[in-house]
């Protein structure tokens, strides 16, 4: 049996004093290599989970353990060092260029300029884009995609175990987030890496992910396979896994529609 990559132990979070909590006694665990979607309407937790992993916000109990260590006796900012994380804003500095983006976890953790330039187009190349045109461009001169592109390559830098994604797709068009999505997908089986992605979007979840976990108030109400969530008994669960379902049927009348005679 592979060791856990990832577990969640009955982890909660509050904000300010709030009574209710924004994750509450979340329990599971995450398999090397496995590509993890976790979705669920706005305020149901799910970025705050994903932040919780990295510790860039602290939990309130439970423990989480990546490959069986407290993430809680980890330095912080070594800790995040080691986790590749993508923002659904890409994050990139706009007074820094592609290069100077995508090198700055390599330059923090020390490895020298040359070692850091072959890398960044090492990895421009991976996400497809060409290093020679784009390393000295600014974030401002790219498209969406490329700058997502660009936010990837940064994320794999220092060639993390785990990488970690906040909506990443969410603010693109249907066109480059679908390319995009199977891109990445491509490149979590390359690279061999255990992903954890927040969306809201049950599609991109059941065409992506090996297993999908749902998220409401707060609560991890099920985790499993696509089809294992479509035969759920739990009614929110069901109304999420039906959504794709009624768009292509309602898609499939209105193409119909539109090809009768008239």
């Amino acid at each position: 049996m592979a060791a856990t990559a990832i577990a969640f132990d009955d982890v909660c979070k509050s904000f300010d004093g709030d009574r209710s909590r924004a994750v509450d006694r979340v329990s599971f665990a995450i398999e090397p290599g496995e590509f993890v979607c976790i979705v669920g309407g706005s305020g149901s937790g799910k970025t705050t989970l994903l932040r919780l992993t990295n510790r860039l916000i602290e939990a309130d109990s439970g423990t989480i353990a990546i490959d069986g260590k407290n993430v809680g006796d980890s330095d912080p900012i070594e800790l995040r060092r080691r986790i590749g994380y993508v923002f659904q804003s890409t994050g990139l500095f706009p007074h820094m260029s592609v290069a100077e983006n995508v090198g700055i976890t390599p330059r923090l953790v020390g490895m020298g300029a040359a070692k850091i330039a072959s890398r960044v187009d090492e990895l421009l190349t991976l996400v497809r884009l060409d290093a020679a045109r784009y390393r000295d461009r600014f974030p401002h001169e790219l498209s969406g995609g490329e700058r997502q592109r660009v936010g990837v390559a940064r994320a794999l830098a220092v060639a993390p175990k785990i990488v970690l994604m906040d909506e990443p797709f969410g603010a693109l068009d249907p066109l480059t987030r679908d390319g995009l999505g199977e891109d990445y997908r491509a490149l979590h089986d390359k690279l061999g890496v255990t992903t954890i992605m927040i969306t809201h979007d049950m599609t991109e979840a059941m065409l992506l992910a090996d297993r999908i976990g749902v998220m409401r108030s707060g609560a991890l109400i099920a985790t499993g396979r696509a089809a294992e969530l479509a035969a759920s008994g739990e009614p929110y669960v069901r109304e999420l896994m039906s959504t794709p379902r009624r768009q292509t049927a309602k898609l499939n009348a209105l193409l119909a529609d539109a090809g009768a005679p008239r």
